[in-house]
């Protein structure tokens, strides 16, 4: 076959702008930067979740949509430098998971691009928002309203061991808002009553160390602190306290899937869920300065019977009436 000049020029340069046009549809293509203070193993079911609901709205990873992951992998110095990064990188909209310190490192590296923060407690305490209602300049996301449920999963917990006179809290020193976590659980127990003792752990040693502390004083209840270090050393968390026979109460259903006794908070798959709408909307036009900050108002009471029966504890009824999911 004879190819004439004129249908070799054109096949020539058909080839020579494909690649420019396949650039410029990647580079139209908006970019979503995600800053987390975990690993992407710690928060694998929600960010599953994420990603479901960015779908169903339209924007499909690496088909309508880039997202640049950054894990600070539990080391929180690291949060300034990589909010930086996805700032240089132009992000559309960054969205910050995994407590307080993420959202308050992209708040520090920009004034302009959108974030959409998943945080723990009240974000006007933080300087993240003026407001719930109106936030202002360019954060909004939502709270888990952890601090505010304090006071029930202390309730919860002396249910469950009616005989304890004292509870202990497991706290992480190291995490940002320590200060406020202990403050709000010291005013619940005096609310309550209730004589409150902390032992700290900042380290998967400390962590160790705590748990032959808390067997060796035979301590009958204890309370998970809600922070992403402990969320991430879950599985090393509630086989301690199966090992030691410690009833414990922990702050998501995370906990109780990995063998946890019970587990008393929100839904992270939900919250997650509500990130990417906020993230939607944003990309659509939206300014998140007038996207109220989101409040959950449904809590998960997870109860693993499984792990009752190995402890040799028997849940009262009311309990297990009152429970979203009884894990058997």
């Amino acid at each position: 076959m004879v190819m004439r000049r004129r249908e070799f020029i054109t096949i020539i340069g058909a080839a020579a702008v494909w690649p420019l046009t396949a650039r410029a549809q990647q580079q139209a293509m908006p970019l979503i930067g995600f800053l987390g203070s975990l690993s992407p193993a710690a928060v694998a079911g929600p960010l599953t979740a994420f990603r479901q609901a960015l779908k169903e709205i339209g924007y499909e990873e690496g088909k309508t949509v880039a997202i640049e992951y950054r894990w600070a992998e539990g080391r929180y110095e690291r949060l300034p430098e990589l909010a930086a990064d996805l700032v240089r990188r132009q992000a559309a909209a960054i969205v910050t998971v995994g407590g307080d310190p993420p959202a308050l490192a992209a708040k520090a590296a920009t004034s302009t691009i959108p974030i959409v923060f998943m945080v723990g407690r009240n974000p006007v305490k933080f300087g993240l928002v003026t407001s719930l209602n109106r936030p202002g300049g360019n954060a909004t996301g939502v709270n888990l309203f952890i601090g505010e449920t304090e006071a029930k999963r202390i309730d919860l917990l002396r249910q469950l061991v009616p005989t304890a006179t004292t509870l202990v809290v497991l706290m992480n020193p190291k995490t940002a808002d320590a200060e406020t976590q202990l403050s709000e659980m010291q005013a619940a127990g005096r609310a309550l009553q209730q004589r409150i003792e902390i032992v700290n752990a900042s380290n998967e040693l400390e962590i160790d160390m705590a748990f032959t502390t808390l067997a060796q004083r035979k301590i009958s209840g204890l309370l998970v602190g809600a922070d992403p270090f402990f969320n991430n050393r879950r599985e090393q968390i509630t086989s301690l306290a199966a090992h030691h026979a410690i009833p414990a109460l922990y702050p998501l259903r995370d906990f109780a899937d990995s063998g946890g006794l019970i587990s008393y908070g929100t839904s992270l798959a939900d919250a997650y869920r509500q990130v990417a709408i906020y993230v939607g909307r944003i990309l659509k036009g939206e300014k998140p300065g007038e996207l109220p900050v989101v409040q959950p108002t449904k809590f998960e009471l997870v109860i693993n019977l499984k792990t009752a029966k190995a402890l040799g504890l028997e849940i009262p009824q009311k309990l297990l009436a009152l429970a979203d999911e009884v894990i058997e």
